[in-house]
């Protein structure tokens, strides 16, 4: 979605009003980075944003994420089935229950690269459900930091995220189990 200026300096200003530097230069890390430490290192400030403890979170390892993948599943789906929706977006709502069981079920099989941006589109159109068309608004950012500081976090977030990369396997696999870690939680 390309903003308006005058809506971007507000956004500016809102994440500044919002978001640590220390979280901002995180997420550029995560953005930039092919260190697989320092990736990771970077996750861990991020998800202190999403209400983490910083002394307990980690990224899980490859053969234990799958707590974390049902945790996202279960809530994001609880999320989505409470969420009154207009009769026109019944059927976007049951499409995105059906995508996160098969998101969640391709994860056995398909690898995080693959998965990348069919998450990223089950976020948007999570989060549309839930908000209704004001998630579309230029200036939906900024609620969501009034509304839920660290919802806002995450949302500018998954945002700042391209929606098609050629990043690594496995920087792939922490940006996403981040995002999943909070809607986990959420």
């Amino acid at each position: 979605m390309l903003q308006s200026e005058e809506t971007t300096t507000m956004t500016n200003s809102i994440v500044e009003d919002f978001i640590d530097k220390t979280i901002l230069s995180a997420i550029r890390v995560l953005h930039s980075e092919t260190s697989p430490q320092k990736i990771i290192d970077a996750a861990h400030v991020v998800a202190v944003a999403f209400g983490a403890d910083k002394n307990s979170f980690s990224i899980p390892a490859p053969h234990k994420e799958s707590k974390l993948v049902t945790s996202f599943n279960n809530n994001l789906t609880l999320l989505v089935q409470k969420t009154w929706v207009e009769k026109s977006d019944t059927e976007l709502k049951e499409q995105v229950l059906y995508e996160v069981d098969q998101f969640c079920e391709d994860l056995k099989t398909k690898s995080w690269t693959e998965s990348y941006t069919p998450f990223l589109d089950i976020i948007y159109n999570a989060v549309y459900l839930m908000f209704g068309a004001q998630a579309k608004n230029e200036d939906f950012p900024a609620y969501a930091f009034r509304i839920d500081p660290e919802f806002g976090v995450f949302w500018w977030y998954i945002q700042s995220l391209p929606h098609e990369v050629s990043w690594p396997e496995e920087k792939c696999r922490v940006v996403l189990l981040l995002g999943m870690y909070f809607l986990a939680n959420y």
